[in-house]
This record gives C-alpha cells, sequence and structure tokens, in this order.
C-alpha cells in the first residue's frame, strides 16, 4: 500500500478517505492506532508497509487542555515524536498537521513560516512542541500549518452555529479575532496532492508550510457568511441577527490570538498549493449537508 492515515475518525481524516479515489490510502480511527502509543504505531507501519504516512491524529479541545494538559501533549507532541522516528527507522514520508495557534496575535500582517511562535495556549504549546519532534527526528517531512478548520464531518463552527441558528437560539459571535478559515476537504486535497507526488518518487522541498484558508475574516464575519449561504441554500428562511461581542465577553479558559492570519505565498511557491478559497468550501460544506437531510 502507499499512503496510512492516522486520526481517520477525525474531520480530516473522513475528508481524505472520501477524496482518496483510486489511490491505495488505510486510515485508522484512534481506537486502532493510537499515536501516542508508541508500539501501536511500530505494529501499524509493519503492518501496513507505507510509503508515507499522513498524520491527522490531533488533541484539538483548547479549553479542555488548560486543566488537563496531559492528553494534548501526548497526541500533539509525544505522539508525532513517537511516529515520526518509527518514520525515519524505515525511510517513510510524513505529512503532519498544525495550526495558527502557535503565534499570539500581536502581529498584524499575516504570519510568515519565519516568524516567531508564541503560543498563547496549552494547545498551541503542544502543537509547537510536536512540530519540533517531526522536525528532529525525521528529514522527510512536511508540516502543513492550518487555520479555522471547518467541514462536513465532525463538530466545528460551522456545524454548532448553523444548528443553534435553526433552533433559533440567540447568537453572539466573537468580532475582535481575526483568521483565516480552511476547509477540511481542501486540506485533505492539499494533502493527497503531495502524497501522489511523494509516492510517484519525486524530492519535494521538505519542510514546514503555511495553507490558510484564502480571505482573512473575524469570527463574526465568518458567521454572517455562513448564515447568508445557509439561507442561500435554503437551509434557514432568513438570516438570524447575530452580535458582535469581543473577547472579554466570552470568557474561556484558553487565550486566543486575536489574529492569526496565515501567510500561504511560500507554499504557494514552493510546492504548488496556493491559499484555498474558503467560501467555496463553506458552499460544499452546506450543500452536502442540505442532500444529506
Amino acid at each position: 500500500m502507499s499512503i496510512l492515515v492516522s486520526g481517520a475518525g477525525g474531520q480530516l481524516g473522513q475528508e481524505l478517505a472520501a477524496r482518496a479515489g483510486a489511490r491505495r490510502l488505510v486510515g485508522l480511527p484512534r481506537a486502532e492506532w493510537n499515536i501516542a502509543d508508541p508500539g501501536a504505531t511500530e505494529r501499524a507501519l509493519d503492518a501496513y508497509l507505507p510509503t508515507l504516512v499522513i498524520n491527522a491524529a490531533a488533541y484539538t479541545a483548547v479549553d479542555r487542555a488548560e486543566a488537563a494538559p496531559g492528553p494534548a501533549f501526548a497526541a500533539n507532541r509525544d505522539g508525532p515524536g513517537h511516529l515520526a522516528r518509527a518514520c525515519a527507522r524505515r525511510g517513510i514520508a510524513l505529512l503532519h498537521l498544525s495550526t495558527c495557534y502557535v503565534f499570539d496575535g500581536a502581529q498584524r500582517t499575516p504570519y510568515a513560516e519565519g516568524d516567531a511562535p508564541a503560543p498563547l495556549n496549552v494547545y498551541g504549546r503542544s502543537k509547537l512542541e510536536g512540530e519540533a519532534a517531526v522536525r528532529d527526528a525525521l528529514p522527510r517531512h512536511l508540516i502543513l500549518r492550518v487555520s479555522w478548520v471547518f467541514g462536513a464531518h465532525g463538530e466545528n463552527f460551522v456545524r454548532t452555529l448553523l444548528r443553534r441558528a435553526q433552533a433559533g437560539a440567540p447568537l453572539r459571535v466573537v468580532a475582535d479575532q481575526t483568521g483565516t478559515p480552511t476547509h477540511a476537504g481542501d486540506i485533505a486535497q492539499a494533502l493527497l496532492q503531495l502524497a501522489d507526488r511523494i509516492t510517484a518518487g519525486e524530492d519535494l522541498p521538505w519542510g514546514l508550510y503555511h495553507y490558510p484558508g484564502g480571505e482573512a475574516v473575524s469570527w463574526h464575519a465568518f458567521a454572517e457568511a455562513i448564515m447568508a449561504e445557509a439561507c442561500r441554500q435554503g437551509l434557514l428562511d432568513h438570516a438570524p441577527s447575530i452580535a458582535p461581542i469581543t473577547s472579554a465577553e466570552y470568557p474561556s479558559a484558553a487565550r486566543r490570538p486575536a489574529y492569526s492570519v496565515l501567510d500561504g505565498r511560500r507554499g504557494a511557491g514552493l510546492l504548488g498549493l496556493p491559499p484555498a478559497d474558503w467560501r467555496a468550501g463553506l458552499k460544499e460544506v452546506l450543500s452536502t449537508w442540505k442532500q444529506a437531510a
């Protein structure tokens, strides 16, 4: 086989499986492969003998990680480290995902790969240390930092907001945090394109890249776009009012960066991965839900 995917039960893992087509791809959910267990990783690689691994496994409960950092560091730092070392011993390439939350948001221009990380929360620190673990153990790796991931599967901002709107619940959304929403389907497609090149024997420019979702928006502006598209597709009769609030008015256990926009020019130039259009991704996600309703 060629491609082995960890975290296959998550929103990205499900998108990879849905878009794999004729590719030889096997996805394993956490119940079958917990990457924090080095023995499980050794067994998985020996059983499937992949050409490359896509690590879609992660601990993403940002607020819960503040009170209980252990699971976050196990999944986001230790697991990728075990995986990278096991891949290095076998000559296997690794595609790994990280996050815009490695930055503190003090900057007001899009973050490039060379900008200094300074995570504000446990989740961001665990992902940053996971990047280092992969980088230190395995030369043939690609790390893609992504931002505000949403999709047709799992729990994410789009699904939660639409459910609340359909139930008639009042909507209050933070307006002082800016980022680049990124469709999980676009991330999956980018990873599969890279996988094709690796399995074909191409020696890629390995390292760290940013893969943003195009236009930068606040959470509030993103919410308004979700409601507008939901109305166009008949998922809502009318766009509900969304009250803009500050981060201080929406207290949470973890601090979030006020600005987490990623600069995707390096990935576009060196890897041929231009930033995705989150508006097109949003249309696809809502169309998928409409068809399933």
